[in-house]
């Protein structure tokens, strides 16, 4: 169950007692729970003991910028963040319970997902760097996509993964002779706000059949990066698919060019968990 230090800690946090504890799935970095206060409030909490605790505290920031872009997505209320003298990391945030799609959830999630994508500014990256998964991901600013994506994306996590033994010079080669062929691939598109981890387990419908969206990593990006992403592991309908390219249409050949933005995912979930990624983005390199 909950450790006891997290648990004194969170009372003094909340100021609250804690009547209740329940575990949850907390997916494959953090362990989860739902808790009811002495007020009867429901919470989610979720902590880690392995992890940088300021993990969680640049997670609530980009919780607040997704909920900036003004969106009718749920994104969860944040009530604490911090540290245990243990160095136990947690977030104690709104509980949502989760329900099933209703007519019309899809595609208005695929609609609000565009207007999401609206919110743009001049540079592609973010004022901090922050985590995907619980791999650091940094954000510094550059002022066109091809060289945000090379330097702030793919080639640290390629070093990651070749410092590990996971990959070897070869892919390594291959990718760069893949970016030289980039400037005729990506199409040019102003920085877009991404929730920057959006899959399947990243999003659910709640008893009203509206869309919450939760554990992001937030950046300005190419929102190309983000749409191929949701078509990596499934669990988005063409519903969703289609109301957002009504609402914001995608330039012509996005399906030959998605395999190129999945190398990211792919490199993070390489260096996470080895296996067969690392021969899924080898095949994906090799044809580029």
């Amino acid at each position: 169950m909950i450790p006891d230090s997290l648990l004194s800690e969170l009372e003094n946090k909340l100021d609250q007692t804690i009547e209740s504890q329940r575990r949850l799935s907390g997916g494959s970095i953090n362990q989860a729970a739902k808790i009811t206060l002495s007020n009867g409030q429901p919470c989610f909490l979720k902590w880690n003991t392995s992890a940088d605790p300021n993990m969680f505290s640049v997670e609530e920031k980009g919780l607040e910028l997704l909920r900036s872009a003004n969106t009718t997505i749920h994104i969860p209320t944040v009530y604490a963040t911090g540290e245990t003298s243990g160095s136990i990391g947690y977030m104690v945030q709104e509980f949502i319970e989760e329900g099933q799609a209703k007519n019309g959830s899809a595609q208005h999630f695929g609609q609000q997902l565009a207007k999401l994508h609206k919110k743009q500014q001049e540079q592609f990256g973010l004022d901090h760097n922050n985590y995907i998964g619980r791999l650091p991901q940094s954000n510094k600013k550059h002022d066109d996509w091809i060289t945000f994506f090379i330097e702030e994306r793919m080639d640290p996590q390629l070093k990651m993964a070749t410092d590990s033994g996971k990959l070897g010079s070869k892919t390594v080669s291959q990718f760069q002779s893949m970016y030289k062929r980039l400037p005729t691939i990506f199409p040019k598109e102003p920085a877009s706000l991404l929730h920057g981890d959006l899959w399947s387990g990243n999003f659910f419908y709640d008893q009203e059949g509206q869309t919450t969206i939760y554990d992001p990593a937030v950046y300005y990006g190419h929102r190309e990066i983000e749409l191929a992403f949701t078509q990596l592991f499934g669990g988005f309908s063409s519903a969703f698919y289609n109301a957002y390219k009504e609402a914001y249409p995608l330039q012509p050949n996005f399906n030959q060019r998605k395999d190129i933005y999945n190398l990211y995912p792919l490199l993070v979930h390489t260096n996470l968990f080895g296996g067969s990624y690392a021969q899924q983005l080898k095949r994906i390199v090799q044809r580029f």
